[in-house]
């Protein structure tokens, strides 16, 4: 007689990671969340709920102004040296924490990433290291304006969004991994992504020693090789945003064309104009009635 499978304890559903026996809990009674904490070792992680269903505006490239400033250096000279001073702050102050903002803007309707290239090769997010006791988005906010601020000084709004990934460096070498490996009680570094909200439009600095890219996420997806681990990685973890959303950036460059805006997206998608219109209408209809005169809903 065949056995009965063994049901699989359930846990509440939560914003963070849950680990059995962490004391973190998820969605309360009532539908409220609560804030969710994780254990890994000695390390603690906290996560607070977010909202399922996010947008995130994005802009044309064409809407940003870029600048030029000072060089800005690193504080290491080399991979060694860079190395050997994480190893003399690490028995100091312990591990080191660094943040990166992911700004996102778009070109042709498809999503680009900003990204700062030094030389031919290397690429990499505006942000840092942490000072010691600094609050992490307060922090961004300084590196970003550090290192994209305006020449002037005039204040920059920078809209820290959302969390959209955690990086650990298990010991002093190149490699970081999305989690703490096993055997790893005291990683080297945390490195936390932000998502950065742009405004409409902005003036950038960039310095001299850098180049400001656009990068699209088909060029970044699955492409360690070029671009790292890190950066290759954000086209899945921005893939948790609806999809909705980045078909309406598209409407930006509508504004810009005499061309019906079914029409416009149409040349850029698999998609007959007919169904191309009822999805676009689908969509516009959550927030009211449409009033599309090229929707075939209202025909």
């Amino acid at each position: 007689m065949a056995q009965q499978a063994p049901k699989m304890p359930s846990y509440p559903r939560s914003a963070g990671w849950i680990k059995p026996g962490s004391g973190a809990s998820g969605t309360q009674p009532g539908g409220s969340q609560q804030h969710s904490t994780a254990k890994y070792g000695n390390l603690r992680l906290s996560s607070s709920s977010i909202t399922l269903e996010r947008t995130i505006n994005l802009y044309p490239l064409t809407n940003y102004t870029f600048g030029t400033k000072e060089p800005l250096y690193e504080k290491d000279g080399s991979v060694p040296a860079r190395f050997q001073r994480m190893r003399e702050e690490f028995e100091k102050i312990g591990m080191r924490r660094s943040v990166e903002g992911v700004l996102i803007v778009h070109e042709h309707g498809l999503p680009h990433v900003l990204l700062l290239q030094l030389g031919t090769t290397f690429f990499k997010l505006p942000g840092g290291e942490l000072n010691p006791n600094e609050d992490q988005v307060d922090g961004l906010k300084r590196l970003l304006t550090e290192t994209l601020g305006r020449q002037d000084g005039a204040p920059m709004d920078w809209i820290i969004e959302d969390t959209i990934g955690n990086w650990w460096r298990p010991n002093f070498e190149p490699p970081q991994y999305p989690y703490v490996p096993a055997h790893i009680t005291k990683p080297k570094e945390h490195k936390r992504l932000f998502l950065v909200q742009l405004p409409e439009k902005a003036l950038f600095a960039v310095p001299r020693n850098y180049k400001l890219v656009a990068a699209p996420l088909f060029e970044l997806y699955d492409n360690a090789a070029g671009y790292g681990p890190i950066i290759s990685s954000l086209p899945q973890a921005l893939s948790r945003f609806p999809a909705s959303v980045f078909l309406r950036f598209s409407l930006q460059d509508a504004k810009q064309t005499t061309l019906p805006f079914p029409t416009l997206l149409s040349q850029r998608a698999n998609l007959s104009r007919k169904d191309l219109m009822v999805l676009l209408c689908i969509m516009m209809v959550v927030s009211g009635p449409c009033s599309c005169r090229w929707c075939p809903l209202n025909a």
